[in-house]
């Protein structure tokens, strides 16, 4: 799967142009994504020496991306008439997503196991009503 992921807000706390600290867990899950064989992309409105920043960030903490805000690596935005900053992935993990930024657990298991985020929320409203399991008659 083609993953593009945002840096300010979803890696790291928004503090731009500084970098803020990182979002517990974001790298870890980036890692484990990209042992999984996804491709991960950069896409940020960083540009010049601070998207330089960004990547020189995420790189020191072993997250390498298999491109920055294009579609693939080779692709020559001069020489490209088509180009369009609209890239082609399967999911987008923003900060900006309609309701919000789910922990980065969360993220990993909608990715790894395939399910939406009404899906993750339907298991957590099924565990919080099962009424306690009934106390044995030998137990009273």
């Amino acid at each position: 799967m083609t993953i593009a992921v945002d840096f300010d807000g979803t890696i790291v706390e928004h503090e731009y142009p500084a970098i803020g600290r990182e979002i517990p867990f974001a790298t870890e899950t980036l890692r484990m994504l990209i042992n999984d064989r996804h491709q991960l992309i950069l896409w940020s409105v960083r540009e010049g020496e601070l998207l330089q920043e960004a990547i020189d960030w995420c790189h020191e903490r072993g997250v390498d991306f298999y491109a920055i805000n294009r579609d693939f690596p080779e692709e020559d935005v001069e020489k490209n008439i088509h180009f369009s900053r609209k890239l082609k992935v399967d999911l987008f993990i923003d900060d900006r997503n309609v309701g919000g930024l789910p922990d980065w657990g969360t993220i990993y298991r909608m990715i790894s196991e395939n399910k939406t985020w009404r899906d993750i929320i339907r298991e957590r409203q099924a565990t919080e009503t099962e009424p306690p399991p009934k106390k044995k008659w030998w137990s009273r």
